[in-house]
């Protein structure tokens, strides 16, 4: 069985970029430019991981992540922050994620932190 990544950001075209780097990598990937929704979905699609835009339209990717966290069917999976916003040293802690990605970022890199948190 495929693992599945949910994606959430307020750019189609990030979003289109995201999807086929992953579905290259054989993963099924569901992608939203609906952060309102985020704990439905990712509650109906259940994830093996969550990558989040830090700035979507709405709530910014620290606090969706935070609900997400803290949410008892989905705080155990792990969750990606990309932002424009950070540096590569930004203290993870603080938001709440398992990793950054800073954008823009390379696929590589977007390959390698999936993998690494999924696949471990």
């Amino acid at each position: 069985m495929r693992k599945r990544i949910l994606v959430l950001d307020d750019n189609q075209d990030i979003l289109d970029i995201i999807h086929e780097a992953l579905l290259y990598q054989q993963f099924e990937v569901k992608v939203t430019l609906d952060s309102t929704t985020i704990i439905n979905i990712t509650q109906e699609y259940q994830p093996n991981l969550i990558i989040l835009d830090y700035h979507p339209t709405g709530k910014n990717g620290q606090e969706i992540c935070q609900l997400l966290k803290t949410h008892p069917d989905v705080g155990h999976i792990p969750v990606i922050i990309c932002s424009a916003y950070v540096q590569k040293d930004t203290d993870l802690s603080a938001w709440g994620c398992d990793d950054v990605i800073a954008k823009p970022f390379g696929l590589e890199e977007l390959t390698e932190k999936v993998n690494n948190l999924i696949l471990g």
